[in-house]
Parts: C-alpha cells; structure tokens; sequence
C-alpha cells in the first residue's frame, strides 16, 4: 500500500499560488501539473506499506506529532529535482520549513517503527507542482518561484494518505485521507 503523511496546504494558500500559475501553465505544456487541492508537504513517504501496519502507523504517527508545537510557514521559492539543468520535478520551497525537519524525524522514525520504513533521501521541505517526462532546463519556472512569496499559515495537523495509483495511462491518483493528528505543543 502506498502512504504518505504530510502537511497540507490550506485552500487560501494554495490557491494564491495556483493563481499565479495558472495564467504560465499555457507556457509550460511539457509539465504535467500536479492539482493545486493535492499540493502538499510529504514527512514520510512509504511506497510499498503492508496494509496491516496502517492502524499502529496512525498510532505512532499520532504519538509522534502530539509532542510538536504548531508552526508557521509560507510558500517562498522554489527549484527542482535532480536540479535545475535537469528537471524532472519543478517544486516551491517552504519558508520556515527548516521548523519541519523535526517534525520530519520524528514522524518517520514512528513509521519504521512499525515496519513501514519511508523511502527517499534527506528530507528537503518543498511543495511538488509538476513532473517532467524528459529532462528540460527549468530556470525560467525557478525565476518565476523565486519571484513568489505566499502567504503565511499556521501548521496544526499532519495527514496521513492512502495514494491510490491509476488504473489507466493519464489519469492522476488518488488521495484517501485515513487520518488528520493534531500537533500537541
């Protein structure tokens, strides 16, 4: 089973950067833009999850987050994964999102704990906005994020999300929300 937990993006701030986006998207046709109610912060991302460990993972996910104080961040930035030259991921950055590395530890070390180790590298704070099929050079989307500054909100909860993958070529997949937890503080 795929899972992630992350934090959301509320409606207001996502839709001030789907504004902005929304009247370049023309200019990037080569991008497969991800939906603007989907945009999200992933803590900890599980590809392949037994589904017996999701009930305990909520648990410790729980547990883990209810030790945290509420934070406020702002979208700011952005960039690209592997890099710029070569993207194959355009992404905004997180303002404050330094405050989530904490956050990001202890949520994945409760997921391990339970036999659901999250996959990926160094945890890097970022909201995914689009995917590329081929590499392209980036920098006119990155000149256009690093122009942008959201506005400001304050994190209360993290989400846990059931990914659902399409059945068919082109379609999106689909989000489950299987928790909501409360950050303690």
């Amino acid at each position: 089973m795929r899972l992630f937990v992350s934090v959301d993006l509320p409606e207001p701030v996502a839709e001030d950067l789907d504004d902005v986006l929304d009247v370049r998207r023309e200019a990037g046709a080569d991008l497969r833009w991800s939906a603007a109610h989907q945009w999200h912060v992933t803590l900890a991302f599980m590809g392949a999850a037994p589904e017996r460990v999701v009930e305990d993972l909520v648990e410790g996910v729980g547990a883990a987050v209810s030790r945290a104080a509420p934070l406020s961040l702002s979208l700011s930035g952005g960039g690209c994964f592997p890099d710029v030259t070569r993207a194959r991921v355009l992404w905004a950055g997180i303002e404050g999102g330094e405050a989530l590395a904490p956050l990001a530890r202890s949520v994945r070390s409760a997921c391990s704990v339970v036999g659901a180790a999250p996959e990926g590298g160094p945890f890097l704070p970022h909201v995914t906005l689009a995917r590329v099929a081929r590499p392209l050079d980036a920098s006119r989307w990155v000149r256009v994020l690093d122009g942008y500054r959201g506005p400001s909100w304050t994190v209360e909860d993290v989400t846990v999300v059931a990914s659902h993958l399409p059945r068919e070529r082109g379609h999106r997949p689909r989000h489950e929300v299987l928790a909501r937890l409360p950050l303690g503080g």
